[in-house]
């Protein structure tokens, strides 16, 4: 049972719960589908759900959500969505079928109506400022407005189809027209219409600026945004209705009222950052454009949306973000993929190709160059992929292993599981690594673990590749004669050990091996002398004294072996390296620098078959 009624009669809310359509109320912020039986399903509005569990049956005039049991009629409905009390619910009801209420008090149908309650009290206040302000715009006062507004393509038709005013240069002049009207100084601070001066006077929110009527989705204004309009407003740019029993700017999106039914029936909408971007999209043709209002995308918007979208399990819908292509757009389009793991639908980010957002766009190229920016929306997840490995050098080890670290959570965070090993693969393409690392990089980030595999290479000193190296530096310190010209002809970049190519660069200060007629003490200390590491100094004295990993005598082909040894890993690392930056060349963009590429990895690989081939043998 409900509180008692106040004092509206019993057969009067009768008559409005009889008149009232339910599905057609709830129509208005949750996407209902057929659901058999002449009920229909929707995400429920009141708890977070994947799978639809909110049922209405219009027969009965009911609603039940199998998820978390609330259930009831549209009075019902309308207390719990919107917050209202049960009279302000019937009252509304009553006004949309057109039915005059009576009242207890008296049986006759023009007894004074007793006071609407308070939020009705503070939408009237609202719906008397918006045509306030729509009537100044016409004003000599308002030219600076008009002429923004033509500037970027609306002219009047535009201007009253989104309902755009005026907020004249005078510091009361919207509170003295409503307390005219009987709206009291609390209902208007209330509101946020007004504010309080020092002097305990009322003064008007907004001044000498550009506003828009900020509307629910059931199409009640709740809320102005104001545009500065004059170099001597010392104000921001832009200021919304401060947060109000009305306001919660956690939950308004501007055009969600305009845009509601469109973005049910073709399953998408557009996220715009501006007013302006939301007339033009509209404009243009893209009629599911909404904006938020002094406040980030967040969780709050995606519920509104997810229920009109039936963004589900079964029924999935496209969130398409716009944003400049400019630093601060990119943060924020990063910070939305965040967010857009609460979506189950899909998620796409259009950026004009000139970095212009929908209005300048518009301006620029026309109606058609907006629709062909948000048709060539791109995944958001690619995205953020793409402009997060961009800050790394892929040309190097550390670069590819860093990258590989900072996308690896992204794509671990993916809600579709079945899309996670696809974009694996896609990343390792990307970096130009194996998979199986790059997997195992995904892995610990669904763990919460760093992966092993983190670390790159080149610091495991126990590597095969190590081992070689230092197996040569062994021969052309122990036996420089017997190493020769071979040595000397394998440079250090064949080296990936800080340490042991500064090892062997001091061999080669050091006049190299084919400079030394006998080994021993001096030739030992004459490559120490030449060594600028600190550390290479301490192991040269290692590797003089430690045995070489050969059974019996060395011999020129033992030598041999190790340099194939040595130019195999470097040349394999470089082939990586290579394949790395040709799997990152578009073939078709940049035909000659593919083909370039190409030429050289298809050399290297012929030479890293002709090491191994050498190498054979054994160490």
């Amino acid at each position: 049972m409900y509180a008692v009624a106040g004092r509206v009669k019993d057969e009067d809310i009768a008559l409005v719960r009889d008149r009232t359509s339910i599905a057609d109320i709830i129509s208005e912020s949750v996407t209902l589908r057929p659901a058999g039986g002449g009920n229909l399903k929707g995400l429920c509005p009141f708890h977070d759900e994947k799978t639809p569990s909110f049922t209405v049956a219009p027969a009965r005039n009911v609603y039940y959500c199998h998820g978390c049991g609330q259930g009831g009629d549209a009075i019902k409905f309308l207390m719990d969505a919107e917050h209202l009390s049960f009279i302000e619910s019937v009252e509304r009801l009553a006004s949309r079928a057109g039915i005059q209420l009576r009242y207890e008090t008296d049986n006759s149908p023009s007894a004074p109506r007793p006071q609407a309650g308070h939020r009705q009290r503070l939408l009237a206040a609202h719906v008397a400022a918006a045509e306030f302000y729509r009537d100044q715009l016409s004003t000599p006062g308002a030219r600076k407005a008009r002429e923004f507004l033509a500037q970027r393509g609306f002219g009047r038709e535009a201007a009253e189809r989104y309902g755009c005013g005026f907020a004249p240069d005078s510091w009361d002049a919207l509170a003295k027209h409503l307390r005219q009207k009987g709206f009291t100084a609390e209902e208007l601070n209330s509101a946020g219409l007004t504010k309080p001066a020092r002097s305990g006077s009322l003064i008007d929110r907004f001044r000498r600026r550009l506003l828009w009527p900020i509307k629910d989705l059931t199409g009640d204004v709740i809320g102005f945004g104001a545009r500065k309009l004059f170099d001597d407003d010392d104000g921001p740019k832009y200021l919304n209705t401060p947060e109000s029993p009305l306001y919660k700017k956690s939950h308004v999106l501007y055009g969600i009222d305009q845009a509601k039914r469109e973005i049910a029936k073709r399953g998408r909408a557009v996220i715009v950052e501006g007013y302006t971007d939301v007339m033009a999209c509209h404009e243009a043709g893209e009629p599911t454009a909404v904006a938020t209002c002094g406040t980030a995308f967040g969780v709050d918007h995606i519920g509104v949306l997810r229920r009109l979208l039936m963004d589900s399990d079964s029924f999935t819908g496209e969130i398409i973000y716009t944003f400049d292509g400019d630093a601060a757009g990119q943060k924020a389009a990063l910070r939305a993929f965040e967010e857009d793991q609460r979506f189950v639908g899909r998620t796409f980010i259009a950026v004009s190709p000139d970095n212009m957002d929908p209005c300048e766009l518009r301006l620029a190229k026309g109606d058609l160059a907006v629709r062909d920016m948000i048709a060539g929306r791109e995944p958001l997840v690619d995205f953020a992929l793409r402009h997060t490995i961009a800050r790394f050098d892929l040309d190097t080890v550390e670069g590819r292993v860093e990258a590989m670290r900072r996308a690896a959570p992204l794509v671990a965070k993916i809600k579709d599981r079945e899309k996670r090993p696809e974009y694996a693969r896609k990343l390792a393409g990307d970096l130009g690594m194996d998979l199986e690392p790059v997997q195992r990089a995904v892995n610990a980030a669904m763990r919460g673990t760093a992966p092993a595999e983190a670390a790159p290479a080149a610091r495991n000193a126990e590597s095969p590749q190590r081992l070689v190296e230092r197996e040569s530096l062994k021969l052309a310190l122990q036996e420089p004669v017997l190493a020769g010209p071979m040595f000397d002809t394998v440079g250090p970049e064949n080296y990936g050990d800080g340490v042991y190519q500064a090892i062997r660069v001091a061999i080669q200060e050091a006049g190299g091996v084919v400079s030394v007629s006998a080994g021993g003490i001096v030739w030992i200390e004459k490559v120490r002398d030449s060594c600028d590491d600190l550390a290479g100094k301490g192991i040269i004295s290692e590797l003089a004294v430690e045995p070489l990993r050969v059974d019996g005598v060395v011999d020129p082909r033992y030598v041999q072996v190790t340099l194939a040894r040595l130019q195999v890993g470097s040349v394999t690392t470089r082939i990586r390296d290579l394949k790395s930056k040709v799997q990152r060349v578009n073939p078709v963009l940049h035909k000659d620098e593919y083909l370039a590429l190409a030429g050289e990895l298809f050399s290297l690989e012929q030479q890293a078959r002709a090491l191994r081939d050498q190498a054979a043998g054994g160490l």
